[in-house]
């Protein structure tokens, strides 16, 4: 395929992969950040010990992460339907993304909270600081590093979840990489597109990396 034919496809699949994986990671993070710091807090021993909470919270996130992204993308087309006006396309796609990413992102946010020194909150609990404050201004401050570094594992994870969207006539470079490149048989579209998806990986997990470094006052 020529250059100039092949060169405007990628664009459009870029920027629908691009589109997809922005907006699912977004929601994900509004949903999967402050489930990630309950299923912390509500420990036995914690800052709002809420044991029974805890378990039923942690069973629920542990269903839905253990629930295959293709087999809860046709689960959910009812539900798609309902909620985004139709189940397939590009847009409609975020919806069972969103779904499939926010339990992952609730365990990566209370993997990184862990991180945490158990006497840092004590000292601003000897401090007077409400349990609202040392969320605020302890817990999430001290585990900016560990959060950015897990939000690009993350994001990359939501990127590859776009291209096996496809299946249910999502858009991206994954559909393009599938549709008009394995079952058309045409290996330029196929390896041009996956080299896209490559690239993009490598420039979250890239800048991921550097913005850890950056906020990572440890190493300073």
């Amino acid at each position: 395929m020529a250059f100039d034919k092949l060169w405007p496809l990628l664009l459009q699949g870029a920027a629908d992969t691009v589109y997809m994986t922005l907006w699912a990671s977004l929601f994900s993070y509004a949903l999967g950040l402050p489930l990630g710091v309950l299923l912390v807090v509500t420990r036995r021993g914690h800052i709002l010990p809420a044991p029974t909470f805890n378990t039923v919270l942690g069973w629920a996130i542990n269903f839905l992460r253990s629930i295959p992204f293709i087999i809860l993308l046709a689960m959910l087309f009812p539900i798609t339907r309902a909620v985004m006006g139709r189940a397939i396309g590009t847009r409609a796609i975020i919806f069972p993304l969103i779904v499939s990413a926010f339990p992952y992102i609730a365990r990566m946010v209370e993997g990184s909270l862990d991180e945490i020194d158990h006497g840092v909150l004590e000292a601003a609990q000897s401090m007077g600081s409400t349990n609202w404050q040392i969320i605020r201004k302890v817990l999430l401050p001290e585990a900016v590093p560990s959060l950015i570094n897990g939000a690009a594992i993350s994001v990359t994870t939501i990127l590859a979840y776009t291209a096996m969207a496809s299946a249910a006539g999502g858009g991206g470079l994954g559909a393009l990489a599938i549709t008009k490149g394995y079952q058309q048989q045409n290996m330029e579209i196929l390896y041009a597109s996956s080299l896209a998806l490559v690239l993009l990986v490598q420039l979250i997990t890239v800048s991921g990396t550097r913005f850890t470094k950056w906020f990572d006052h440890r190493k300073k």
